[in-house]
């Protein structure tokens, strides 16, 4: 079907407007012609047919009640949109191919989200009520007119989509919708001010067919945001701009072949599905525009992520733990919360409690949590007004926002004057399900997420079996009646007060946090959240008690898989700041640890509140260790002001700066260390989750306040030499999330003087590229693991050979070698070396800066070399094997042969596993203990690059028994075995799915398919298993260069602020392996409760040697039942997330082994990708790396 077409860039037709002008000069409303002259329409509809149009638009863009209104024709908008369509389809069903009709809806001119009156922001002439009217007729008429799917077209304000998109779902119309934006400069804003890719969540619920830019500008203009929005779209891609930039006179000026050229540099670029022309584009531009596109392949459609919760304002916001450990809610913006908010919104002024909302933001709150119940309040109405006003405040229109109220119609007035994707806070089952699902499908669709409360008919969850229960039937009845998707269920399971002394109070907090755990573990998909200040009503009064709850609480459920929360930064310390005893009073009232844990805490905080000790973290929860603490006096000065940034204390900052100034010298240096010392400690104990986001936002104001003081005295260190260091850039490239070696290469670097920016993972060669022009970076570095990491460091060089750099671009990963350097990426870029670990990458960056022109001239040398090492030996690498008898000749060669052509093995059919089916293991989460007697410290070692270390051991042991004394780890494995046979070297499953395997061309030939019986179908499985803590650090650790840490050599603070992190990551990684092992001991088991010997168990991985495709990842995950429930995610490239995460097939077999593919020739790879269904661009992303005279 057309609609579906994989093969091609469809063909959008051009301007209907442009045309029209031509033969009607003067006129404007043209819609009045589908009435008076409809043949005139037709004439234009043939005519972008005839230019190679694929979908043709009706010609409605302005048919709708409110745009006629300004001609008094509104009651002839119905019927000019139904003509519209009905004249469309006639012109598509008579050409000779098959032609869609789309259905033009314009934006009206009016906007929900901008104030119709300036002088009054909370004042709109249509609201959204009136548009689901307006766009519903139009909508209806198109419909019913015979359109083949409706486009919402030249889009401005993603909150009137919202309104179309109700529309369409209130009449339960299914036509394919797409939506095309207008942005109002290069920035790539829409006039709102809303980014692309928060306008795009905004409306993702609409369940978009495509989704796009026209108008606005160029092909040239639109070709970066076309790129950025195909990074993230999960839909198909189309673009349609003007004819280039409007002249003094308004008119278009591009030429049909002027435009086609630039929009075959966007095709060509692989992000295109649908192409055509806006604004002065003519059916000569839509005709040049298909002969020049038309060898350009199509962008290959990505799956959406399953599990990925994105919220929007006027940007998007990730509730996403891969990227933030704990997502804040601002919670000021709420009556019953701040007494000072409620009195500002009592007496209209608006912009007051605006600014209450901006201070949440620049704490640290992501998403602002909106409150307006109050009896002496219309609260449906103030909802309405507010939020009207924080469209007209960027500053706080970027946020998400949180609808908070008991009362339904508030709820929907929130909704419906909000225009990103917002959170419903909250429904329940209290009222039944009816009422519950009704409430669900209303908030689908209107595009939020929605918390769900523990509450049902029989009244508030208090304890972990009624929590888990509710939570469980909610999910169900969402997902499989409301068709709410996963990521848009957020659980509150109920923050209560504990330290009441009341005996049913006690395991309020544990059970909490156990139900989170549980929700993590057994709902894929869904969120959690909790009101933490609820925690501590107990002890209101006592802001030292408090903090100290609030903060030991969030560690532990944060621990769980807590995802957000609704909290007041100003109400939180530093988990590692709290005073020990207080420490251990709050936590063991909060995990019920002992049976006097209340009446420790309440004389511990009587203690506070008496002054009798002053180590309790009174007030910021970190004075002491601040200059401005009694005795700090005798602290240095620089320790002083590195204590203050980690404890958000600004009291004295001024004085502190200024005399470490006095001391050190020089403001380079003040910054270079006491301020760089204190970050490093913030983003350690940040990644480690002793403290949370708006901690970290708090201390990064009070660096800039610092750097502030030290202004005025930068300029004259520049003046005397001071402070300059080379500049390097490093980053994981895109599509893949592994950063343990560029991580230490970070720190490396760094410790050897120079300035690294590290952009951090799955970074695009665009974002590598524009950071390294703002830098004026002297080097750039890029790492991978992956093999397709390899495609995007060759696309990184064209792009830096295209735009004429020089910047040297050092390489490195697993994946990347001297070898693969010197034959693919030299040869696309003259400045491209091989780094083979972070020590070597360091000293190359410091003999490039002495002297850049010898240091290119030695690596030059060096890849020729190796260039003609590889050209001499590949014949060695072809099909002959006859240097040395290394290829696949003799018998190797005819069983190779004749297994590919007859499906029969060199393995006989008594020797595959028979009589026994084992046991496929469902979704597990392993105990640690279980595990711990395969870890293997040879592997955990191997990612440190030491072949022993007691010291590094004994740290590893430390965090496993922590780890098995408090919790925190979640072990997941799942296997599946199933019936299946050999094909040539497929391997079929009884239902007929095919895996292709790769036989090798060196070595015994074989293939893993070989395990797998031919004449009859014998057993085979596929395994996944994933490790994850609960906030999973977000540094890494491997490599030789860092064990200069552990052994002695280097001590320097970043350094030692880096050892947990990556000591973490190691152990994480190790455990993974250690599950492998795990599933070995099981299946040995069951081989020998049935007497069966002789038998090898194997279990390769998807993306390595033996089995080097990556995209067979997604076949074992489909494969595997329940698998969601291994939170494993994908990039675009396979890289797994998280990656102590692995899945591969087991096979059985007394030869079984491990077949290292290492080269292919065009036919083996060309034979495989049609097997697989793979098409060029994939092959040569994910095999290419293997192909003969390809090199890696």
């Amino acid at each position: 079907m057309l609609l579906d077409c994989p093969d091609r860039i469809l063909m959008l037709d051009g301007a209907m407007g442009t045309v029209l002008q031509a033969r009607f000069p003067g006129a404007s409303n043209f819609e009045t012609l589908n009435l008076s002259d409809p043949d005139a329409i037709q004439a234009v509809h043939e005519a972008y047919i005839a230019a190679g149009a694929d979908i043709i638009e009706t010609n409605s863009f302005g048919a709708n009640r409110i745009s006629q209104e300004e001609y008094g024709l509104q009651d002839k908008a119905r019927e000019m949109a139904l003509q519209a369509a009905r004249i469309a389809r006639k012109a598509a069903d008579k050409a000779k191919r098959r032609v869609l009709v789309a259905g033009s809806v314009g934006p009206t001119g009016k906007s929900l989200s901008l104030a119709s009156d300036a002088m009054d922001p909370a004042y709109r002439k249509y609201d959204f009520d009136d548009l689901v009217e307006v766009y519903g007729e139009q909508i209806g008429a198109l419909a019913e007119g015979g359109v083949d799917l409706i486009l919402l077209e030249t889009c401005f304000d993603a909150l009137n989509v919202k309104a179309a998109i109700y529309a369409m779902d209130k009449m339960g119309l299914d036509l394919p919708l797409a939506v095309s934006v207008s942005v109002s400069d290069r920035s790539g804003r829409t006039l709102t001010g809303q980014t692309i890719e928060a306008f795009y969540h905004s409306v993702e619920h609409g369940r978009l067919w495509a989704f796009g830019l026209n108008c606005s500008l160029g092909a040239q203009e639109l070709t970066p945001l076309v790129e950025e929005l195909a990074g993230f779209a999960s839909c198909r891609v189309l673009c349609y701009p003007n004819a280039g930039l409007p002249n003094e006179l308004g008119e278009y000026d591009q030429t049909p072949a002027q435009m086609a050229a630039q929009m075959r540099s966007m095709a060509s670029r692989g992000i295109l599905n649908i192409a055509g022309g806006c604004c002065g584009t003519t059916p000569e531009h839509i005709a040049a525009i298909a002969r020049e596109i038309s060898g350009c392949k199509p962008r290959a459609l990505r799956p959406a992520p399953e599990n990925l919760l994105v919220l929007s304002g006027l940007e998007p916001v990730y509730v996403d733990r891969e990227r933030s450990n704990f997502t804040n809610v601002g919670e000021r913006t709420n009556v019953a919360g701040s007494r000072k908010f409620a009195r500002l919104i009592a007496a209209g002024q608006y912009d007051e409690a605006l600014q209450i909302a901006a201070g949440q933001i620049e704490g640290g709150a992501g998403i602002i949590d909106v409150n307006m119940d109050d009896a002496m309040l219309d609260s449906a109405a103030q909802m309405r007004t507010f939020l009207r006003h924080i469209s007209s405040d960027p500053a706080v229109a970027k946020a998400a926002l949180m609808v908070d109220s008991s009362d339904w119609e508030t709820v929907l007035q929130g909704l419906k004057n909000a225009q990103g994707k917002c959170i419903v806070n909250s429904i329940s089952l209290k009222e039944g399900e009816e009422v519950f699902l009704m409430k669900a499908r209303e908030i689908r669709r209107l595009g939020a997420a929605m918390i769900v409360m523990a509450f049902d008919e029989q009244g508030q969850a208090t304890d972990y079996a009624r929590k888990i229960e509710i939570c469980e039937r909610a999910y169900r009845l969402l997902t499989r009646e409301a068709g709410v998707l996963p990521r848009d269920i957020i659980f509150d399971v109920n923050v209560l007060s504990v330290g009441t002394g009341i005996e049913e109070h006690r395991r309020y907090g544990v059970d909490f946090i156990e139900a989170v755990r549980w929700i993590k573990a057994n709902l894929p998909g869904a969120r959690t959240s909790g009101g933490i200040s609820n925690l501590s009503f107990a002890f209101r009064g006592n802001n030292a008690v408090r903090e100290a709850m609030h903060s030991a609480f969030l560690y532990h459920a944060i621990g769980a898989g807590l995802d957000m929360g609704i909290v007041n930064p100003g109400m939180l310390q530093v988990y590692g700041d709290i005073e020990p005893d207080m420490l251990e009073k709050v936590e063991d009232v909060i995990l019920d640890r002992r049976d006097d844990a209340t009446e420790r805490l309440i004389a511990k905080a009587r203690e506070v509140l008496e002054g009798a000790t002053g180590s309790a973290g009174a007030g910021s929860g970190s004075d002491a260790t601040a200059s401005g603490a009694a005795g700090a006096t005798a602290v240095p000065a620089p320790a002083r002001l590195s204590a203050s940034l980690v404890a958000g204390n600004a009291s004295a900052l001024r004085d502190d700066v200024l005399e470490c100034l006095q001391m050190l010298g020089s403001a380079v240096a003040v910054i270079e260390g006491p301020l760089m010392d204190g970050m490093q400690t913030v983003g350690d104990n940040f990644a480690a989750g002793r403290m949370f986001l708006p901690q970290v936002v708090k201390s990064a104001k009070l660096m800039r306040e610092a750097i502030d003081v030290l202004s005025p005295y930068m300029e004259a260190d520049s003046e005397n030499g001071a402070g300059s260091k080379p500049k390097f850039l490093i980053a994981t490239v895109k599509g893949d999330v592994h950063d343990i070696g560029k991580n230490i290469t970070a720190i490396v670097l760094s410790c050897n003087g120079f300035d690294v920016t590290d952009l951090g993972v799955m970074v695009p060669k665009e974002e590598i590229l524009g950071k390294a022009a703002e830098l004026g970076a002297d080097v750039i570095g890029v790492s991978g693991l992956i093999t397709p990491s390899l495609f995007q460091m060759e696309e990184l060089c064209r792009e830096m050979s295209a735009r004429g750099l020089t910047t040297p671009l050092f390489v490195g990963g697993a994946t990347a070698s001297a070898l693969h350097t010197a034959v693919k990426l030299a040869p696309l870029y003259d400045h491209v070396f091989y780094g083979p670990d972070a020590s070597a990458s360091a000293v190359m960056a410091k003999r490039y800066m002495m002297d850049p022109q010898a240091f290119e001239e030695e690596e030059h040398r060096k890849q020729r070399q190796l260039r003609e090492l590889a050209g001499a030996g590949a014949a060695g690498f072809g099909g002959s094997g006859a240097a040395g008898g290394v290829g696949v000749a003799g018998s190797g060669a005819a069983r190779a042969a004749g297994v590919a052509a007859s499906g029969v093995g060199g393995f006989a059919d008594e020797s595959y596993l028979k009589g026994l089916m084992p046991q496929s293991v469902p979704l597990t989460q392993l105990p640690l203990d279980k595990v711990l007697e395969f870890f293997d410290w040879r592997m955990f070692y191997a990612t440190w690059a030491v072949k022993e270390d007691e010291s590094l051991k004994a740290d590893a042991l430390k965090m496993l028994e922590d780890f098995s004394r408090n919790g925190g780890l979640s072990i997941r494995v799942a296997t599946k075995f199933y019936m299946g046979r050999r094909e040539g070297d497929d391997i079929v499953l009884e239902g007929g799915r095919r895996l292709p395997m790769l036989r090798q061309r060196v070595g015994k030939g074989l293939s893993l398919a070989d395990f797998v019986g031919a004449a009859a179908p014998t057993p085979f499985g596929v395994f996944a298993a994933s490790v994850h803590t609960c906030g999973d650090l977000a540094a890494d650790g491997q490599g030789g260069a860092y064990r200069q840490v552990r052994a002695g050599r280097c001590h320097c603070s970043q350094c030692e602020a880096s050892y947990e992190p990556m000591l973490l990551r190691s152990v994480k990684v190790t455990l993974a392996e250690a599950v492998s092992c795990w599933i070995d001991a099981q299946l040995e088991k069951q081989l020998a409760g049935a007497g069966i010997e002789g038998m090898k168990i194997v279990k390769p991985a998807a993306g390595y040697a033996s089995c080097p495709d990556h995209t067979l990842k997604k076949d074992i995950m489909e494969l595997i039942p329940d698998s969601d429930g291994l939170a494993i995610e994908f990039t675009e490239s396979y890289a797994m997330i998280p990656d102590a995460s692995i899945c591969g097939f087991i096979f059985i077999h007394p030869e079984a082994s491990y077949p290292e593919i290492r080269h292919l020739d065009k036919a083996t790879l060309d034979d495989y990708a049609r097997r697989r269904g793979l098409d060029e661009e994939q092959c040569h992303r994910f095999l290419g790396y293997l192909l003969d005279g390809e090199l890696g």
